[in-house]
């Protein structure tokens, strides 16, 4: 008996060692649960819109690198796509849509706007992942008669879920689409 007892003394404090270094381990872990640096600057002009890039960095993950790439898929769409460490993470878009649409109508048409919060002018839609604005109604060219020019903001996967973040983004990008030439006429001789 007294044997057994002594063997279960020894192998207790071994195991207490063993749980202790196993509890340092996973507190030290937590505290490497802050959000990764975001060693990247965001430029003003992102594909040819300024926006303020202190609301455009809010929205995004952190990590080392940050490139832009314009895309424009179809005639009436432009997006600025923005990646972090080459994993795209952000989505800017200007996208012409039937002047009897609305940012509701828009926003069903795009990923994680589902139940997202209306501004009481109902120009904006939006969640903590995306968003739609609808520029004012003095944004028009010819080229898209009879449409109205939409903001979207997504995210992509990249476990940001930000309401106020993407909201004061979508507002900002909006208005400063509507102060630039994608919402005039090209001067003539252009």
């Amino acid at each position: 008996m007294r044997r057994s007892l002594r063997r279960h003394r020894l192998i207790g404090p071994a195991t207490s060692l063993t749980a202790a270094v196993a509890l340092a381990a996973t507190l030290s872990a937590c505290s490497g649960d802050e959000p990764p640096k975001k060693a990247y600057t965001v430029p003003t002009s992102l594909c040819g819109i300024t926006v303020d890039p202190a609301l455009v960095k809010d929205v995004l993950p952190g990590g080392d690198s940050l490139t832009t790439a314009t895309v424009k898929p179809n005639g009436g769409t432009v997006r600025c796509n923005l990646s972090v460490d080459g994993k795209e993470a952000l989505s800017l878009a200007q996208a012409w849509w039937g002047d009897r649409d609305s940012a509701t109508g828009v926003a069903q048409a795009y990923a994680h706007t589902d139940n997202g919060t209306l501004s009481e002018d109902e120009r904006f839609v939006y969640t903590g992942r995306a968003g739609v604005g609808q520029t004012v109604s003095s944004c028009e060219v010819s080229e898209h008669p009879e449409q109205d020019l939409y903001i979207v903001v997504e995210t992509r996967d990249t476990g940001i879920d930000d309401p106020e973040a993407i909201e004061k983004l979508l507002t900002a990008y909006t208005k400063a689409v509507e102060g630039s030439a994608a919402c005039r006429e090209p001067a003539a001789g252009s």
